[in-house]
């Protein structure tokens, strides 16, 4: 086997550059990959090319990339949406499928190598949509669970079609007795694998329970599952990373605990998708042709459209019976018309086994992109238009979670607590009587411990609030519940000395810098229990208002409000400069009184407030 240390390399830094370039421009990083891979590939440059460790290691990363999914996934979250993400998966399947295998059975007339296309058209991707539902705020809202809902309906369709076409086309015949033979094989395979996932790996949850395992063997037994389930689907006649998949969705909470299957699932993303994947998505871009610019224009052109055409209508007409309306479909279809990982894995494997030339291949790398690309701008202007139209409903999400439960924090939580839940979680006893002196819910605990924010609500809570001194913390917490929670509103207190570095990371989690600006927690945290503050309420024309004066401010630390909630007749919420103040809003703040207010110390039982008419920091 030809192995070029010098040439893997290459590899490696093509795919983690065109990844960064693809993030920064608001894209998955499989999309820089493969266009790395063919401009600096055989297809124009040619300075990258493949070697047998390179297949072997791109072929690794496919099948771990597939177990990451799966555990990353969770199927029992989707209870919320599972009707509607049924029909709108199943519509936006089948149509552009359907269309798809009419067009290549019109120009090619090869039922299998039309079919294969028909999958990959119809397939969606779920990690094009994440990051894209976090940036546009929506994470809380109905759309969201049933664009999840349905990805995850179509993948899953997509890898069980895909791996009994595969097994069809190994047998070169479409005679009946090959076709109960496959169908019969992957029957067995799919049987056993829901006997050992649904019932053996639950009964030997609470062993492993008792046991301290170190990560790393836990994350070692995870793979070679993994690899068994990949090895069994192989003997079925189906395709490897299936199985893979499969192991991964069965590898759940019970199974594993919190902290445990959370350890595992960063190794799984860690080895996969930070460095094994990008090297199979590099090289899948060298099989690209541009030949199929001039050769075959149109027909590149018919696939990007039907493509995008069929998803969107089809997942909107297969909506209607929701009885959430066409508008919601159009806007779910277009959040479900980017194809990713999925499609290129079948692409490529189904090219590698000859079903497919490198013509047809080359079309369907592009349409991924073309697709892809489309979604970011599809998909914010149909939110915006619900928005417009007051049709964006939001899920059944409720209640807030504070991490630090200081006097700062429990002064926030009780003006928040007269229209949400609260519950803050501190490891500090002292803190925790605090909050129950003030009616408020706690938890002691670390909340870094998944089954701590679980305890508390995590998986039902609509925001959290990290108001800890500590940056680096914060940022753990944010990162903890936006990427295992999916916790739609996150906002974290940031000191003076935190690097613009931590504030980008809070930014790409898409976290909030939480009263609009970085503060000295523990400076307020003293005004506060020495009584030393006032209760100030004001109103704005601009909550950015408060953000430039504090860019103005010479001392942060001192500035002269610290603006904690907006309170309207309706609600109460935490102060954002994103968020919208209307008129007769008022913004309740904190204020020293070593900095001149005069209204009455807060704390006592008569603190009425002091309005201005517009942000006191100047």
């Amino acid at each position: 086997m030809s192995f070029d240390p010098t040439n893997l390399l290459l590899v490696l830094l093509a795919a983690l550059a065109g990844g960064w370039l693809a993030r920064r421009l608001g894209y998955p990083s499989i999309l820089g990959e493969l266009a790395a891979g063919i401009v600096l590939g055989p297809p124009l440059l040619g300075v990258l090319s493949t070697d047998d460790a390179i297949a072997v290691i791109g072929k690794l990363g496919v099948v771990l990339l597939m177990l990451y999914i799966g555990l990353h996934l969770d199927p029992s979250s989707l209870g919320k949406a599972s009707r509607p993400g049924l029909l709108a998966s199943f519509g936006g399947f089948v149509v552009p499928a359907a269309l798809g295998f009419g067009l290549i059975m019109l120009i090619d007339g090869d039922a299998i190598a039309a079919a294969f296309v028909a999958v990959a058209m119809g397939v969606t991707s779920l990690a094009t949509k994440s990051r894209i539902l976090v940036d546009l705020g929506i994470l809380n809202t109905r759309i969201a669970h049933v664009l999840m809902a349905g990805a995850l309906f179509s993948d899953i369709a997509a890898l069980v079609l895909f791996a009994a076409l595969l097994g069809l086309a190994a047998t070169g015949t479409i005679a009946l007795s090959g076709i109960l033979a496959t169908v019969a094989k992957a029957v067995l395979f799919l049987g056993g694998v829901w006997l050992i996932g649904g019932w053996l790996f639950p009964k030997l949850g609470p062993l492993i329970a008792r046991r301290k395992f170190d990560p790393s063997v836990l994350f070692i037994s995870v793979v070679g599952i993994g690899l068994a389930f990949a090895a069994a689907a192989e003997a079925a006649g189906l395709h490897g990373i299936l199985g893979a998949f499969l192991a991964g969705l069965f590898i759940r909470d019970g199974v594993l605990n919190h902290s445990q299957l959370g350890a595992v699932e960063a190794r799984a993303r860690n080895v996969s998708v930070g460095l094994l994947a990008p090297v199979f998505f590099v090289t899948a871009g060298f099989k690209v042709s541009f030949e199929v610019f001039t050769d075959s224009f149109l027909l590149v052109v018919a696939v990007v459209v039907l493509a995008t055409i069929g998803k969107i209508i089809g997942t909107a007409l297969f909506y209607l019976p929701t009885g959430y309306g066409f508008r919601e479909g159009v806007a779910v279809g277009a959040g479900m018309n980017g194809r990713g990982a999925v499609e290129i894995i079948v692409a490529e494997i189904a090219l590698t086994a000859g079903i497919i030339d490198a013509r047809i291949f080359s079309i369907l790398v592009f349409m991924a992109v073309f697709t892809t690309a489309t979604v970011p701008v599809l998909l914010t202007r149909s939110i915006e238009w619900l928005r417009r139209r007051g049709e964006l409903v939001a899920d059944d999400r409720n209640g807030i979670l504070f991490v630090g439960a200081g006097p700062v924090s429990l002064r926030m939580a009780s003006l928040l607590a007269e229209r949400h839940p609260v519950t803050l979680i501190d490891t500090n006893p002292d803190h925790g009587r605090a909050a129950a002196r003030q009616g408020l819910a706690f938890i002691k605990g670390n909340a870094l411990d998944e089954e701590v924010m679980d305890e508390a609500g995590a998986a039902d809570a609509k925001s959290l609030v990290v108001v800890t001194p500590n940056a680096e913390v914060n940022l753990l917490a944010a990162q903890l519940a936006k990427q295992r929670f999916g916790i739609p509103a996150v906002y974290a207190t940031m000191p003076d000395e935190a690097s613009q570095s931590m504030l980008r990371l809070l930014d790409d989690l898409g976290g909030e810098l939480l009263f609009g600006r970085q503060v000295d927690l523990a400076d307020w945290d003293v005004a506060v229990a020495h009584r030393t503050v006032v209760d100030l309420s004001y109103e704005l024309a601009d909550p950015e208002d408060v953000v430039r004066s504090a860019a103005r401010s010479t001392n942060r630390s001192t500035l002269s409000s610290l603006p904690l909630v907006v309170r309207s007749d309706s609600s109460v919420e935490v102060f954002s400069p994103e968020r919208r103040v209307r008129e007769g809003d008022q913004v309740l703040a904190l204020g020293k009184a070593s900095d001149g207010w005069s209204a009455r110390v807060a704390g006592g039982s008569e603190s009425p407030g002091l309005s201005v008419p517009r942000s006191p920091a100047q």
